[in-house]
C-alpha cells in the first residue's frame, strides 16, 4: 500500500520506541543487526516507522515495540528515513491492538492526563542526524535519545568503543555498544541550544548516496482495509 493511501485511513498518530531487524544486515559475528526505530502512525493493519536503515519494498522483518510487543511484517512503501510496515498477525491479536490504539487515542485527547516525571534524556523533534567519523566519512543515524552529556544513536555503521566522532555538530566519543546502536559521551556538557545542532538537514542527494553505499546487496473501531 502507498503511504499516501494510509494517511487517509483511520489510524492513531502515536510515538512508541522499538527495534527491528532487516534481512541481509549482519554484524561482524554474523548475527542480524538490530536497529532502533520509532512509530509515528499506527493502525491494526499497518504502521509508519522512523528508522536509520530503510530497507526495500518487499523486505520481511521482525520488530519489537515497548507498548505493543513483537510484530512480523513486510515493507510495502518507503519514504525518506521511514517505511510503511504491513502487520501480519492473528485476528485476536489485531483486535487487541485495535483496543489499545483506541485507549491511546483517548489518552492523548485527555488534557487531565499529564506526565509529571522529568527525564534527563529526551527525544528531539528531528530524530535523524549524521555521524562524522574520525576518517572523515559521514553516515546517517537515528537518535534514540539525548541528554546534555551524551546521545544514543542507531546507524548502519558500528564504530568501536573509544572512537572520536561528531553527531551533527556535537563532538564526542563512543563509550558503549548497545543492542540497537551506540552510546556517545560528549567532550563537554551541551546546553539546549547546542543540542539543537544534533539534528542536521541532509540533502536528498546525500541520502541517495548513503543508501547506495550501505546497501548490502550493492466508533473507535478501525475499519478493515
Amino acid at each position: 500500500m502507498p503511504v499516501q493511501d494510509f494517511l487517509n485511513q483511520r489510524a492513531v498518530n502515536v510515538t512508541v520506541d522499538g527495534s527491528y531487524t532487516l534481512p541481509n544486515w549482519y554484524d561482524p559475528q554474523g548475527k542480524l543487526r538490530t536497529f532502533a526505530c520509532r512509530t509515528t502512525r499506527v493502525s491494526p493493519f499497518r504502521m509508519i516507522v522512523d528508522v536509520p536503515v530503510v530497507g526495500k519494498v518487499g523486505d520481511r522483518l521482525t520488530s519489537y515495540f515497548r507498548d505493543f510487543g513483537k510484530f512480523e511484517g513486510r515493507i510495502s512503501d518507503t519514504m525518506e528515513r521511514s517505511f510503511l510496515l504491513e502487520l501480519e498477525m492473528s485476528r485476536a491479536r489485531r483486535e487487541k491492538l485495535s483496543d489499545m490504539l483506541v485507549w491511546l487515542e483517548k489518552k492523548q485527547k485527555d488534557s487531565a492526563i499529564k506526565c509529571v516525571r522529568k527525564h534527563a534524556r529526551f527525544v528531539p523533534p528531528n530524530q535523524h542526524s549524521m555521524l562524522t567519523l574520525a576518517d572523515g566519512s559521514v553516515h546517517p543515524c537515528f537518535i534514540i535519545d539525548v541528554s546534555p552529556s551524551g546521545v544514543a544513536v542507531s546507524s548502519p555503521v558500528q564504530p568501536p568503543i573509544g572512537m572520536p566522532l561528531a553527531v551533527g555538530a556535537c563532538i564526542g566519543r563512543v563509550v558503549r555498544l548497545l543492542p540497537n546502536g551506540i552510546a556517545i559521551k560528549f567532550v563537554e556538557l551541551q546546553n539546549s541550544r547546542a543540542l539543537e545542532r544534533l539534528s542536521v538537514k541532509v540533502a536528498q542527494t546525500e541520502l541517495a548516496a548513503d543508501a547506495s553505499q550501505f546497501d548490502p546487496a550493492a466508533t473507535g473501531d478501525f475499519a478493515a482495509v
